[in-house]
């Protein structure tokens, strides 16, 4: 009889309380260390402490993966009990998790780790995908591991930066590019590469943020062919309902998906991009 299956992510996946308890997902939080306190990202701090921190002292967190014996301690209890784990890192290009916890599944049987070569909800959408073969019941988890493996070049991920002020605090760019995106009120799109979670540079929108949305919206949705109406995600690191609904009704103008899901980024990815940044991410057909 096939062993029953444990589903897992890292907390960078984005989905969010609603689904993560829909779809019976176990999440491991990354580290956020924060003048010198550390805590669990979205356990003991959250993306507007981050922000206040910021704003009142001019001090950013550094962020630190999942370790490898933090993931032998997460799993074994599972694998004692009998359970097969299938288990997906944010993506190897950006982050040292991954790597961890192949070497963490070395150690243990029947846990199976995915490179998500995603980010944020570009990591839930191979979740739930994972979710709903499990349901199915009838692949096994070296099967569900292989197909997600083959599946997340179907994802795709973008986002909108309101602002270049906390990738620019971070180091991610120099405050020159910071200011002059500023002063011309350029908001660029951060593309994801499904195979490794690079983030680079697309399209550099200038405007108001609600028009830039849009145009963001209707443009992404326009340059993929057959693209899966399942499901998609708005996925936002802080930002006023009403850009929700309008990028909302923006995604129902153009094409039908049968849930849209809003969900609020981890403060691993949050601090990274600042507030008001918004992204779509979906899937595409085979």
């Amino acid at each position: 009889m096939e062993k029953k299956m444990i589903l897992s992510a890292d907390s960078t996946c984005d989905l969010g309380d609603a689904l993560k308890e829909a779809y019976q997902v176990n999440y491991y939080p990354f580290h956020i260390i924060l003048e010198e306190t550390e805590y669990r990202d979205n356990v003991d701090i959250t993306p507007d402490e981050i922000f206040q921190a910021y704003y009142d002292r001019k001090v950013l967190p550094r962020t630190a993966a999942i370790n490898v014996q933090e993931y032998v301690d997460y799993f074994t209890p599972w694998v004692e009990a009998g359970y097969q784990v299938i288990h997906l890192n944010l993506g190897s290009g950006i982050s040292s998790a991954h790597q961890n916890c192949r070497m963490a599944a070395e150690e243990l049987e029947g846990v199976y780790v995915i490179d998500s070569g995603n980010l944020s909800t570009g990591i839930g959408h191979l979740v739930l995908d994972a979710a709903e073969m499990i349901a199915e019941g009838t692949k096994s988890a070296a099967e569900i591991a292989a197909e997600l493996e083959r599946r997340k070049s179907l994802v795709h991920s973008s986002f909108i930066l309101d602002t270049l002020k906390f990738m620019s605090a971070g180091g991610r760019c120099s405050s020159v590019t910071a200011l002059g995106a500023s002063l011309l009120n350029i908001k660029p799109c951060i593309e994801v590469d499904n195979s490794s979670a690079n983030m680079q540079v697309g399209k550099k929108y200038r405007g108001k943020l609600d028009a830039v949305l849009v145009k963001y919206v209707k443009d992404k949705l326009a340059q993929y062919d057959h693209i899966n109406s399942k499901r998609i995600f708005i996925t936002h690191s802080g930002i006023a309902e009403e850009y929700v609904e309008l990028v909302r009704q923006t995604i129902e103008s153009v094409m039908h998906f049968d849930h849209i899901y809003a969900t609020r980024a981890s403060c691993t990815i949050s601090c990274h991009c600042g507030p008001n940044t918004l992204g779509i991410l979906f899937e595409t057909e085979e």
